[in-house]
């Protein structure tokens, strides 16, 4: 029993993690929360149950929802974000509240507030390794989560682009002296972190066959907690926090109470933020006179 919760924890860590992940790309970059982030991954989960009722195939619905969110960041960043620059920071998190209460409630509007079941897509097979057992539906998860953010790393450390972000999350001012397309690399951490929640989105919908328009609430919360968990600004930090958060969980859920669950996240961040302010992989950074 405690290899299968070990495997549903990091299944559902993997999870915590994309969705985290976007609100540390532009939390490293603007210095801001951004509060809409669990409504786009419900948009996500929208997007690829429309795919899958239209084509049957897990692997586009992933596909539209990432293009779907991503397309949506990009709107988020330009209207409720870009006209706020310089603004007190409490400014985009009243708009960023707004735009979440509008996606939630045009999706409400639109599919109705039941819960939706994703239609199989995937075969339920059961494979038995030794003590494990693992079924198709979590092996496809585990490869596709780990897929996408080792796909995130290798962006992030390899690429041009990638050097731009992580220089533009280090200080904006010298990176725009050393020609860094600032605006350019804001827009691009929209658009990555937004993709991200909208696969993670589709593989909820796959695991548990069950969205509905709320589903961003909760998520979104828990990925602000894995956030902290890792360090605001780390992405490694977010990675390895949610795979934590989500391995506490089921462990809570499994031997002592399912209704403890949230208890169990929130009482972990209390005592990590106890012990390092800073997160698991935060840098600790001395107070200005």
């Amino acid at each position: 029993m405690l290899i299968e919760q070990l495997v549903n924890g990091v299944m559902l860590g993997a999870v915590y993690a994309l969705i985290a992940i976007g609100y540390t790309l532009i939390f490293g970059v603007l210095g801001l929360l951004h509060l809409a982030h669990g409504e786009v991954f419900m948009v996500g989960a929208f997007a690829g149950l429309v795919a899958v009722r239209a084509t049957n195939n897990v692997l586009i619905a992933i596909a539209f929802a990432m293009a779907v969110t991503g397309l949506l960041g990009v709107v988020i960043e330009r209207v409720a974000f870009r006209p706020l620059r310089g603004a007190h920071h409490l400014a985009p998190l009243a708009t960023t509240i707004g735009a979440g209460i509008v996606l939630q409630e045009t999706t409400r509007w639109y599919f109705g507030a039941e819960q939706h079941g994703f239609p199989p897509t995937l075969a339920a097979d059961v494979w038995q390794l030794g003590a494990l057992r693992i079924s198709s539906v979590q092996a496809f998860m585990l490869v596709a989560a780990v897929i996408l953010m080792g796909a995130l790393h290798l962006f992030l450390a390899r690429t041009r682009a990638g050097r731009a972000i992580r220089a533009t999350a280090e200080d904006p001012a010298v990176a725009t002296l050393l020609g860094v397309n600032v605006n350019g690399t804001v827009v691009a951490c929209f658009l990555i972190g937004s993709a991200l929640a909208g696969a993670a989105g589709v593989l909820v919908g796959v695991a548990y066959n069950s969205v509905h328009p709320f589903i961003g609430v909760q998520m979104g919360i828990k990925g602000l907690v894995v956030m902290m968990l890792g360090g605001l600004g780390n992405v490694s930090g977010a990675m390895l926090a949610g795979l934590l958060l989500g391995i506490l969980e089921v462990l809570g859920a499994g031997y002592f109470a399912s209704s403890y669950r949230d208890a169990f996240a929130f009482g972990a961040l209390m005592l990590v933020l106890l012990v390092r302010p800073e997160g698991l992989l935060g840098v600790r950074v001395p107070r200005r006179d």
